[in-house]
């Protein structure tokens, strides 16, 4: 029996951006349809409309019908439940949530937990019974935005811990990218806004490691600054494990072929470490444009 590959899936923080129109999507690609032309870009997507309000039903039927097989989705819970109550007393809004997106669970990853910078280590105990209380129907991957949990230190090492002791991964935010150099765009001066600048560490916790890479404006920058994750994503996946990789940049206009270079990337340094080969993204629906690289 022939092998599986290894698959690496990468992808954007949104599948609809009209930008992309004309520039990477076909020209006629119709307003409601782009999730059918970006799954042929990226294999995955994070699903970050779901933080701030939970799609209809049908909506939710929707997206199934145009995810293809081996897509992935991966959705914020609500902050309602992450950021409101702060993970207390959430258990019928996470239920309820997980119920509205069934229809999308053969084709969702993680699901994220993205909690507020104040969200500390004197809440772990919180986040402990949180995690324990979760459906292992779904795999889950956390976000964490203090400080503390980023230092390396005591609070760092009991967040690694809980979450595996419950099975549960670390989403690691990579903004080093953006913060390199002062803003110069509009739009890298509304990222330093909004972003969060901390400590990086690349640590897998578990078989489902996710990483959201912050770029800037500089396409070629950016790529030179996410060198180092290549290798530490190759061997992930010659370890068995089966990461998730998010390219942003301030405006995303770039991130569909950006998300492709990093997939080949690691393709080729998998390939150098262990002489096999990781699944192939699709052939891209393109609007001809010429390539960013």
């Amino acid at each position: 029996m022939t092998e599986r590959a290894p698959e690496l899936w990468v992808g954007c923080p949104m599948w609809a951006n009209r930008d992309w129109i004309g520039r990477w999507f076909p020209r006629d690609t119709p307003t409601g349809d782009e999730l059918e032309v970006y799954a042929t870009w990226c294999n995955a997507v994070e699903g970050n409309t779901t933080f701030y309000a939970v799609p209809d039903a049908t909506v939710i039927r929707r997206w199934a019908d145009l995810a293809p097989p081996g897509f992935r989705f991966v959705f914020k819970l609500p902050r309602t439940i992450t950021h409101d109550r702060r993970l207390r007393h959430a258990d019928h809004d996470l239920a309820s949530f997980l119920e509205r997106i069934t229809p999308l669970r053969t084709v969702c990853g993680p699901v994220s937990v993205q909690l507020p910078a104040s969200f500390g280590p004197e809440d772990l105990d919180t986040l402990d019974g949180f995690c324990a209380g979760l459906s292992l129907d779904w795999t889950w991957a956390v976000e964490v935005r203090h400080a503390e949990f980023a230092a390396g230190g005591t609070a760092e090492h009991r967040l690694h811990d809980l979450l595996r002791r419950h099975g549960v991964d670390r989403i690691i935010l990579d903004s080093r990218p953006l913060f390199a150099a002062a803003p110069v765009t509009p739009a890298e001066r509304e990222a330093w806004d909004r972003k969060p600048r901390l400590a990086v560490r690349p640590v897998a916790l578990g078989w489902e490691p996710v990483v959201r890479i912050i770029g800037n404006s500089d396409p070629h920058d950016t790529i030179a600054r996410w060198e180092p994750w290549i290798p530490k994503v190759a061997s992930w996946l010659a370890e068995g494990r089966h990461p998730t990789v998010f390219l942003h940049t301030p405006d995303n206009l770039l991130s569909p072929p950006l998300a492709r270079r990093f997939h080949a990337d690691v393709a080729a340094a998998f390939t150098e470490l262990t002489g096999r080969s990781i699944a192939a993204l699709p052939a891209p629906a393109t609007a001809d444009q010429p390539s960013l690289f």
